[in-house]
């Protein structure tokens, strides 16, 4: 069997399913894979993750809509439960290698990504204690307190959860259960997760199985560390400022656009809630740079978000006037308005680049 032909088809084939919204031919799909002879986690991370990371893509250009995203997503997660439990895949592998616990970071829903790690380890061997979507850090270290596993394995998928994710590193270590992080959170080469402390980083699944067979040292109890022990720019004070005036900024800034973006005032009131809602999402972005020191979690955000509004014939330079109408409300935070200055440049860079020339309707 041609396995790279055969996974293409197979990939075209639950595409379609998924796209139809049609549980029971994804399933078929991917039983008659196994029956063929491809080997279950060619499946789940070959075919399955694929196809889920192409609705994603799908979603963003505005070629399928929320609704198919959520469909799709529903019925690949019934497809890996149903490979799970199937009957006759003969006899599952005892947990034999450890026992590991693998969820979300708290405030995270977007728990696929680590449903595949946890199957992917189930057939690796390990016993595996899965926790699901957004794990309230006090409920996970009692889980570890109960279970004494070999390692947590923490998904995060959106950066904004990453203060949250560090506040869960230090808890499971201060209990003396190593961490594995993973997810796109963690930033490019997993930047984030070494700058929060976590043991190691898995790029993917299979990443995260070669971690921990490679074994991961346990940290010590006694070792307890402070967050700022970690990022010692936290001191100034501008992301607990930031964060804590949220509600005040997306209001003044929603209020200020209307001088700097008059076309905002012939908005309808949902598209003002839909506006309102995309400066929380810029401030909340702001305050993550800020806690990890890093303009590339702002910068990457505001690039991606135009790519969203533009395909949505929305004019994705109105975000430049966001950036200047918080930079005059944070007038006393440095490091604050030069993330903002960069996240500016980067828009405005983007709008003169050839490939994203402003167009005929990108007027601000």
């Amino acid at each position: 069997m041609n396995v790279p032909i055969q996974v293409s088809l197979l990939r075209d084939r639950l595409w379609q399913a998924v796209l139809e919204g049609d549980e029971f031919s994804a399933a078929a799909v991917v039983h008659g894979a196994l029956a063929e002879g491809v080997d279950e986690e060619t499946v789940l991370l070959d075919v399955i993750a694929r196809i889920q990371e192409k609705v994603g893509v799908e979603w963003a250009a505005n070629r399928i809509s929320v609704a198919q995203e959520h469909a799709a997503t529903a019925i690949n997660e019934r497809v890996v439960a149903a490979l799970a439990h199937r009957q006759d895949g003969g006899p599952r592998r005892p947990g034999h290698r450890g026992r590991v616990t693998v969820g979300c970071v708290d405030g995270e829903w977007h728990a696929f990504p680590a449903r595949l790690v946890a199957e992917i380890l189930r057939l690796r061997g390990w016993q595996v204690d899965y926790l699901g979507a957004q794990t309230p850090t006090p409920h996970l270290v009692a889980h570890l307190h109960h279970t004494n596993p070999r390692a947590v394995l923490l998904s995060g998928s959106i950066p904004t959860h990453l203060p949250t994710a560090h506040a869960a590193i230090t808890a499971c270590q201060a209990v003396g259960v190593p961490v594995l992080a993973g997810g796109r959170a963690f930033g490019p080469q997993g930047r984030y997760a070494f700058a929060l402390g976590a043991n190691r980083w898995a790029a993917d699944a299979r990443g995260a199985a070669a971690a921990l067979e490679a074994d991961l040292p346990h940290p010590d109890p006694a070792a307890a560390r402070q967050i700022v022990d970690d990022l010692p720019h936290l001191a100034d004070q501008e992301y607990t400022l930031v964060v804590q005036s949220r509600g005040t900024l997306v209001k003044q800034t929603l209020h200020d656009l209307e001088d700097r973006f008059p076309a905002l005032r012939e908005y309808s009131d949902e598209q003002r809630e839909r506006t309102a809602e995309d400066i929380a999402h810029i401030v909340d972005f702001l305050a993550t740079a800020l806690y990890v020191d890093d303009a590339e979690v702002f910068t990457g955000f505001l690039l991606w978000t135009a790519e969203i509004l533009e395909a949505r014939r929305v004019p994705a330079l109105s975000l430049v006037s966001a950036m200047d109408a918080l930079s005059d409300r944070l007038r006393d935070f440095p490091r604050t308005r030069k993330l903002l200055r960069e996240g500016a440049t980067a828009l405005l860079e983007r709008a003169h680049s050839p490939a994203h020339g402003p167009g005929p309707d990108l007027h601000v």
